[in-house]
Parts: C-alpha cells; structure tokens; sequence
C-alpha cells in the first residue's frame, strides 16, 4: 500500500519512518500543501496522509477520487479543513488522530499563560543583551484567580485541573459536562456569560464548528472583564482576528497568547522572515507588546509525535484488513 504524505517536515519523518518499519508501507513525502492544484501528486497512491492546512475541498477530492485515491488520514484531531460532505459523496474515508496527546497540549496551554502573565520572553531577550531591569515584568498571582475554560474535553479537563492546582478558581463551559470534574472543590460549570464577565483568563478548547466561530468577537470581548487575558491552543477561527487586536489596543483585552490563529495557513510552518507578511491583522497583533503568538506547536512533544505516527498508520493498516478505519478514528460517514 502507497501512501502520499502531504505538507511533511522535518521534525516528524524520523518518527514515522521510525514506525513504519512494523507496518511496512510505502511512504512517499511530499514537502507541498494538499490543494486542488498538488492532488496530482497522488497518482499511483491510494491512500493520501493530511497535515492541518491541507485544503481538502470539493475540487481536490473529486481529483483525488479520479486517481483511485479511497482513503485521507489526518495527522490531526481537526477535520474543518476536509469538505466531509463532499468526501462521503464520493465514497473517500476519511480518518483522524483524535486523541494524540492531550498532556501535552495542556502542558502547552499552562505555559503560555505563565509565559504572558510574568513577561519570561521578554526577560529571556533582555537579559541576553544585557539589561537586567525589572521594569515592565510585573505580573499576577494565579492563586485565586478566576480561569474561565471553554471546552471541557480531554485537553481542557487537564488544563482545568491543573490550573485549579496553582489556587485558580475554574469556570467552565461545555454542552457535556465533565462529571469528574464537577466533584473537585475549586472547578465548576457555568454559564457562557457569567464566564465572560468574571474570568481573569480565558482559555479555549472546543472544535472549531459553524456554532464556534468568532465566538470571541467584538461583542464578547466589550462584554469580558477589563484586563481578562484571552488563550487559544484550539483553533484560530474560534476568535475575530481582527476585534481581539481593536480589543487590545483599546486596552479592554490584558493580553492574548496564541498558538492558532485563523488565517494561519498562509505562514504557520514556514519560514517567511525574508517575505513581506501580507496579512495585516497579523502584522498589527504582532506589534502588541502583550501579545504572545507561537506557530501551532502545542502538540510538540515527542510522544504525542510517536502517538500520532502510529496511530495514523493503524487507521491504514485496519482499512487494508476491513476496509474500514476503526469507529472511533472514522471522520466519513462511508
């Protein structure tokens, strides 16, 4: 069985030539994006391996299909980026990774909000020229403060707990309430609202849907608590660009750390720093001096890398056998 490996890089081939030598397929890397335009590059594979940014729409599935292309696995939890509907009319399975590692997205999300709140990057880049002045370094103690986490599944039920470790006070928000969360003293659900207008902090962790996007815009950001720091290791869409930096720069909005970001396809994974950055809503929130933004890399560990590898290569080798990816791997509906 030949699979084609769009949008590969360096940090993750090792690992999956690494745990390939147990399932044996036919690996062929390719550096470009899945799009309309690279689908050719697929011929001869029937399967197709998908990294975030792919852009898997109608188009590109229907020339995948022409290729004998019946299988895309996703190196990711995130499918937005695939046309579902389309795949299933055409008869493409379509499988996911969806639970990798939520430890270190967690672990990810904890240390950006340390990061921002108590200024250790900006220490980092004065203490290394020299200048060992504290002004401007001030943060908060998270003890007692009020953490609202918006989503409360495998990654946001550890960001929870570990948050209600340092002395927060948890708000959370999900359709499905965690039970076992609901038993610790200082972690409780609430709703939407009272969440906007009492956390200290928001961190987010719900798929990105119709329902989901830019569900922190303009509107919510003026009805939050003044000073509130916003958190996203979800996905980009979830915020408005473009009302977070109107929210920052009006000071209403403390500061933001981002790993995701909306129109990140355009940079994320790239090195553009020879390039004119065209998306000027990125530009102006990279401007802010409480805006920490990092490229999509809080899923970067090594066992979360390892998880992903074989988990991706077992939804191959059980459609080889059944013709099926495993339910609980299954994105499609064929």
């Amino acid at each position: 069985m030949k699979i084609a490996f769009y949008d590969t890089h360096k940090f993750e081939r090792p690992i999956f030539d690494h745990v390939n030598k147990h399932h044996q397929f036919e690996i062929e890397y390719i550096e470009s994006r899945l799009t309309s335009s690279t689908a050719v590059l697929a011929s001869e594979c029937e399967v197709v391996c998908s990294f975030v940014n792919d852009k898997i729409d109608e188009s590109c599935l229907e020339q995948l299909k022409e290729q004998g292309v019946r299988l895309i696995v996703l190196r990711s939890a995130g499918f937005n980026h695939v046309d579902i509907s389309a795949a299933n009319r055409l008869g493409i399975q379509v499988g996911r990774v969806p639970g990798y590692s939520p430890n270190a997205v967690a672990e990810y999300t904890v240390g950006l909000i340390l990061c921002l709140n108590r200024k250790i990057h900006k220490s980092y880049h004065r203490v290394r020229e020299l200048n060992f002045t504290l002004d401007g370094l001030v943060g908060f103690d998270l003890k007692g403060k009020v953490v609202g986490v918006i989503g409360t599944g495998k990654i946001g039920k550890l960001v929870a707990e570990i948050l209600a470790a340092f002395g927060c006070e948890i708000l959370c928000f999900d359709q499905f309430p965690n039970t076992e969360l609901e038993k610790h003293s200082r972690i409780r659900y609430a709703e939407f609202n009272e969440i906007c207008a009492h956390a200290d902090i928001v961190s987010l962790h719900i798929p990105l849907t119709p329902d989901t996007y830019h569900l922190l815009n303009k509107d919510y950001f003026s009805r939050m608590k003044p000073g509130a720091y916003i958190i996203n290791t979800g996905r980009g869409a979830l915020i408005d660009s473009a009302a977070l930096s109107d929210a920052l720069k009006n000071g209403h909005v403390g500061g933001a750390a981002l790993d995701v970001y909306e129109e990140e396809e355009a940079v994320f994974f790239q090195d553009v720093s020879d390039q004119v950055l065209q998306d000027d809503v990125l530009a102006r929130l990279l401007t802010f001096p409480n805006v920490l933004i990092s490229s999509h890399q809080a899923f970067l560990t090594k066992e979360a890398l390892e998880n992903i590898a074989e988990t991706t290569l077992s939804n191959v080798d059980e459609f080889v056998k059944t013709g099926q990816v495993p339910v609980e791997r299954r994105v499609s509906s064929v």
